[in-house]
Order: structure tokens, then sequence, then C-alpha cells
């Protein structure tokens, strides 16, 4: 079994900004994939997927860059400027032959706060569609969640991915409205969600225990082949000491399911959604 990492973060503050990491100044300013690569390969992860941490062309060349001096970089979830679909195009030419599998843009972060409701927003979305490419949502609050299936029936053509399972209210136990919001996004058959940043959902401590009830859920929804196991590395420092904390805690949530189930969550589904290249040129 092939296992994929799909939500891996790669950063140099030389080279790009990341205004956010004023906010969190316990995690460091340069990361790069040598640095936590053994401790995911000791795992059992075979490749990895970069995403987007950054609204900026320069955080995009950032992990291109990581892409093309390490062969287990399976995809690269990239940035374009959605206000704007023709620049949004020519970075898209630009990088045509490299490893881009999808966009991102930090939704959650943007001072717009109907930034996916512009009109402007959806010519890119529907470019998105047109090239195979996907969109990883970062739908971290209730209104955000709330408009992922309009987006998706509005956009049939695009794959839309709900980064961290919407951000469910482990840390307070709660239940709702995440959970409706989550069942109304699973509808669309466009939409899938991953297994990531739950850790950072919960409080301090947190076991598989606390977040099992949200990814049972998630699995009654989606099914195992619409949902992507992720690390969301480094960002998961903030509540996990390592990575394999992290990772045993993903795995004490699925334990319940196996064969061709368990490998669709760890790899096969991250493989379908970005399309990622065959798996023998990927070994890590």
């Amino acid at each position: 079994m092939r296992i994929v990492d799909s939500h891996v973060h790669v950063w140099s503050a030389q080279r790009a900004e990341y205004p956010w990491l004023d906010d969190v100044p316990e995690l460091p300013r340069d990361v790069e994939l040598d640095e936590f690569w053994p401790d995911q390969a000791a795992a059992g992860v075979h490749e990895v997927v970069l995403v987007q941490a950054a609204d900026n062309v320069e955080d995009t060349e950032n992990m291109l860059r990581t892409a093309r001096a390490h062969n287990q970089v399976a995809g690269v979830v990239a940035w374009v400027p959605l206000r704007d679909a023709t620049a949004a195009a020519v970075l898209l030419d630009r990088w045509r032959d490299a490893p881009v599998v999808g966009i991102r843009h930090l939704v959650h972060r943007d001072a717009d706060p109907d930034l996916l409701q512009h009109g402007s927003v959806h010519e890119t979305l529907e470019l998105l569609g047109e090239r195979h490419l996907t969109f990883d949502v970062c739908a971290e609050t209730p209104r955000l969640l709330g408009l992922v299936p309009a987006l998706a029936v509005r956009h049939p053509r695009t794959t839309f991915v709900v980064d961290h399972l919407g951000k469910p209210p482990i840390r307070e136990r709660g239940w709702e409205p995440w959970a409706s919001l989550l069942a109304a996004a699973a509808e669309p058959p466009n939409v899938v969600a991953k297994l990531s940043g739950l850790d950072s959902a919960a409080a301090p401590g947190w076991t598989s225990a606390d977040l099992a009830p949200y990814v049972d859920h998630a699995l009654e929804l989606f099914g195992p082949r619409r949902l992507m196991y992720g690390g969301d590395w480094p960002f998961a420092l903030l509540a996990s000491r390592n990575y394999r904390q992290v990772w045993d805690g993903m795995q004490g949530t699925i334990e319940v399911l196996e064969g061709e189930d368990r490998r669709a969550v760890l790899g096969d589904a991250a493989r379908r959604v970005y399309g990622l290249r065959d798996s023998g040129q990927a070994a890590g």
C-alpha cells in the first residue's frame, strides 16, 4: 500500500511572505522537506502533496522548487489570483509542465468575507474544472462550509476538497451546525474532504477517541473513497509533539477500515482526486 500525505506545507520566509505566521511564533519560519521526511517515511508515507500556505506566487514557487528536488513529491496544490481568471490562466500556463494538481486560496483569512460569491472567482473556478484541477476549500467557519454545496453544483467539472473536515468543534465536543453543514457539502459528488488538521481543532492532550466521532460522521457521509488522509504538517506542531503522534492519532480513527477502504483513505483517494502520476515514479 502506497500512502500519500495529502496536506504538507513547505515554506521559506526568505522567499515568500506568510503573514499568518505572526500569529503563531512557535512555528519555525523555514521548513523544508528534508527536515521532516525521515519521520514521514518512518510512519510509512511514500509520497506527499505539498499544499499552498500563502496567497502569493512565491509560495508556489517554493513548493515547485522542492518538487523538482525530491521525487517523493507527487503533486503541488498551488495558488493563483482567484479574482482574475486571466492572470490565473497565465500562471497555469507557466506551470503546465510542473506537478500542479490543484489550487487553494486561504479564503478563511481573506479580508473579503464574500470572496467565493464574486463572479470573477466563479470564472476562475470554472477554469480549474476545464484544466482538471481541484480547488481546496479552507471552509473553517460554518459560513464558508455552508457555501460549498452551491459552489459544487455551479461548477460540476471542478472537484472541491474540504480541508480539515471543515474544522469540526472537537475542542468543545460540539456537533451542530458542523455536522449538518458537512452533510450538505457531501451531497454533490464532486466534493471530497480531508482527514487533516483535526489535532489542532481538539483540546490539548487529545487522543484518537476525541477525533473518532467526527471521522465516523465523515466516513458515513463521504465514504472512504471521497476522504483523504492529510498530516497538516508542520502546522500540526501547534497541537502535537511530532509527526508520529499525528499519524498514530489518525490511524486510531480508521481502525474499522480494511483492504480497499483503508487504502483509499491513506492514498488511493488522493491519487484519484489529484490525478497523481504513477506511484512507481514517486517512491520515497
